[in-house]
């Protein structure tokens, strides 16, 4: 059922209505990064009563805490500075000679070097093309709240086979320990910055656990923070040659209920590897080669690939590129079909348990990650039950699926790509939200996921200038010694977000920034058909 109903332009482009002036000036630590923007944070609603403010439903604030703690370098936060916060890895070495998977993916060689000087200095990192470093520092996901957004997904995950094969893990491999990890690191920082505020409940970091709260928050001008988990093995359902898995259906329920009494309100049934739940969407090129290789690491099988027809929902092709000589230690996996490919694994019957445990609080589920065979019973499961709550986030469903969840009354937001390949997203998929009506859209940047950000704005964007809401002017971003500028850095960190923003304004004009501001309000229709539909 279609629960989304179209919102008027002009509504949007009317001031939101509230008091101005609420947000006292914050007590900082010093040094402190600068945020670079002048003027209040809107507050209020539209003149509909809408709410207004971009949103991204899919990126990895916590990341530190994830992958054995030596995957991602730096923190979002520190109780001791941003000289403590924004530090390089020990297993990184003097020079970053030793930083196997920075070096790989950056550089084409593990000989590759970087300055591994953070704080005050950044001569490196972070940037748009390191995917080994902190992006989210608090700061910079400031700069992007008091631009315009309103609504972030911190996506909490782990993945238990790289970490234990990743140089310099220190923490526990188990996915659900890391989770737990994270989930502290999200609650710690709600405190950092009520601190900052005057005290508990005054920051602008607001962890929401219902849609009615999220809405407030917004109205009140403050980024609702909503805590998912996107991991490869949840509650242990790992499988191993396609005959012993790890969970029981207890072991979801005990899971499930621990994540909801912790906060989380959405959740991925499968990531990167088949698990006891599902089958996943398989990445290509190189990148699938060296998941592939994890995938039998992990389950004893590489995946199972047909060939299927092009004009149905279908998979990326995993591809038959070779790995670097540096990773020849690893399984070379089959030779596969070219063309269109599907992964032969769906969706398994504890998968489909969770899909129903899931609809019973009244959660949100994420499709993307799965295989088009697990995506499609998913879809059969939440139509059959008149179920609302189901997003794609970042991109990593088949498109085909769109009119059917926008029919469900989801809501599906864009990867965040090079400007050009979003601008072409959003046009290529304009015809199914017309079809049902929907009229906002947001992204998932991924930020922390090893997916890179987007590249520079070759000269597009003018500093300084006004945010899509029209209420704050931006100027490059300074941090320590380091300017940024997205004309040449691309967006290297969060902070570039609003930057970034601004080069679709000018490449694309109003029709996608007057959809983006609608974003928090259809993500928040959804969230709240969802628990709706869960009361019955």
């Amino acid at each position: 059922m279609a629960l989304v109903t179209g919102l008027g332009a002009a509504a949007l482009a009317a001031p939101a209505t509230g008091a101005v002036g609420a947000f006292p000036d914050p007590a900082l630590p010093a040094p402190e990064s600068e945020v670079n923007i002048t003027g209040e944070p809107f507050t209020g609603t539209a003149p509909d009563g809408s709410v207004r403010g971009y949103v991204d439903a899919h990126s990895h604030m916590f990341m530190e805490d994830g992958i054995g703690g030596a995957a991602l370098c730096g923190k979002a936060f520190s109780e001791h500075g941003i000289a403590d916060a924004l530090q390089d890895c020990h297993s990184h070495g003097a020079h970053g000679e030793t930083a196997l998977l920075e070096n790989l993916t950056r550089h084409g060689s593990p000989f590759g070097t970087h300055d591994t000087t953070g704080w005050p200095t950044f001569t490196d990192w972070p940037a748009y093309d390191s995917l080994t470093h902190q992006q989210m520092y608090y700061r910079w996901v400031e700069r992007s709240w008091r631009a315009g957004q309103r609504v972030l997904v911190n996506q909490l995950t782990s993945n238990g086979l790289l970490c234990s094969i990743n140089p310099g893990t220190y923490q526990d491999c188990d996915e659900m320990a890391a989770i737990r990890l994270q989930i502290d690191d999200a609650y710690a920082l709600q405190d950092f910055v009520d601190a900052q505020y005057g005290g508990p409940g005054e920051g602008w970091f607001r962890i929401v656990t219902d849609s009615a709260q999220a809405r407030q928050v917004i109205a009140d001008g403050k980024l609702a923070v909503v805590l998912g988990v996107e991991t490869s093995e949840p509650f242990g359902c790992k499988q191993t040659l396609r005959v012993f898995d790890g969970c029981t259906r207890s072991d979801i329920e005990a899971g499930l209920d621990e994540l909801y009494d912790l906060g989380v309100r959405s959740m991925f049934v499968c990531h990167k590897f088949d698990n006891a739940l599902c089958g996943v969407r398989f990445d290509s090129g190189s990148t699938g080669t060296f998941v592939n290789a994890g995938q039998f690491l992990s389950t004893g099988t590489f995946w199972h690939v047909r060939s299927c027809p092009a004009d149905e929902p279908h998979d990326n092709n995993p591809g038959n590129v070779e790995l670097p000589e540096e990773l020849d230690w690893l399984p070379v996996p089959p030779r596969y079909p070219s063309g269109t490919v599907c992964n032969r694994y769906g969706l398994t019957a504890k998968g489909e348990f969770l899909v129903e445990e899931l609809m019973e609080r009244g959660m949100l589920i994420e499709v993307d990650h799965m295989s088009a065979k697990a995506a499609d019973r998913t879809l059969d499961l939440l139509e059959e039950a008149g179920y609302s709550g189901v997003l794609s986030t970042h991109s990593w469903t088949d498109e085909r699926f769109l009119d059917r969840i926008y029919a469900l009354g989801g809501f599906a937001t864009m990867y965040g790509h090079d400007t050009e390949e979003s601008i072409a997203e959003y046009e290529r998929t304009a015809d199914a939200r017309a079809r049902h009506g929907v009229a906002g859209v947001g992204f998932g940047f991924d930020m922390n996921g090893f997916g890179g950000t987007p590249d520079p704005s070759d000269g597009r964007v003018t500093y300084p200038f006004t945010s899509l809401d029209g209420g704050s002017t931006l100027d490059r971003q300074v941090t320590g010694e380091r300017v940024w500028d997205v004309n040449t850095d691309g967006v290297a960190h969060y902070g570039l977000v609003p930057d970034y923003l601004e080069d679709l304004r000018v490449s694309a004009g109003e029709p996608l920034t007057s959809d983006l501001l609608r974003g928090a309000e259809y993500y928040l229709r959804t969230w709240e058909a969802a628990e709706t539909d869960a009361r019955g």
